[in-house]
């Protein structure tokens, strides 16, 4: 017998909402991406992907076919979403502009990176004395070329800070 919480999810996605979003496709970003300098260090930001996650799970009860495309996070998915997990920055442009012309709705609720190091180390970078700088470049607009490439009728929203 499955354990009572996937009895419980099985229920919730059948009675929990009105199925108004039945046979759209739906696509959400959630979380931080990660951006190496080095094999043991990255740049980041402290999204949690609560939001992204939040808005996966109600799209996902009110019937929506859902794609969650995520940078690393430590929160459990929503049941019954399709989950992409991304690390960087290129790695969420290359996995939403993959399906984007498919989804009727993209919601982009990831706090993607904007910029990304120019290098990455091969090795681990050591201690010397002095200041450090790490030169950073410009990662791709992912909003900018999903709303280049929106189709008619599809929805696109985003979020910013």
């Amino acid at each position: 017998m499955p354990e009572p919480e996937t009895l419980l999810n099985y229920i919730l996605r059948e009675c929990a909402c009105e199925k108004d979003m039945k046979g759209l496709k739906v696509l959400v970003t959630a979380g931080p991406t990660q951006e190496a300098i080095d094999p043991v260090r990255y740049i980041t930001n402290h999204s949690s992907g609560k939001m992204g996650y939040a808005l996966a799970k109600a799209a996902m009860l009110r019937g929506a076919d859902v794609t969650l495309v995520s940078g690393p996070c430590s929160i459990t998915p929503p049941p019954f979403v399709k989950v992409v997990p991304v690390v960087t920055a290129k790695d969420m442009f290359d996995a939403v502009t993959f399906v984007s012309a498919e989804q009727d709705i993209i919601i982009k609720a990831a706090a993607v990176a904007d910029y990304t190091p120019a290098v990455t180390a091969d090795n681990k970078i050591n201690k010397k004395d002095g200041d450090m700088s790490i030169p950073l470049v410009r990662t791709k607009d992912i909003l900018k070329t999903l709303g280049e490439n929106k189709r008619p009728g599809q929805i696109l929203c985003g979020f910013s800070m």
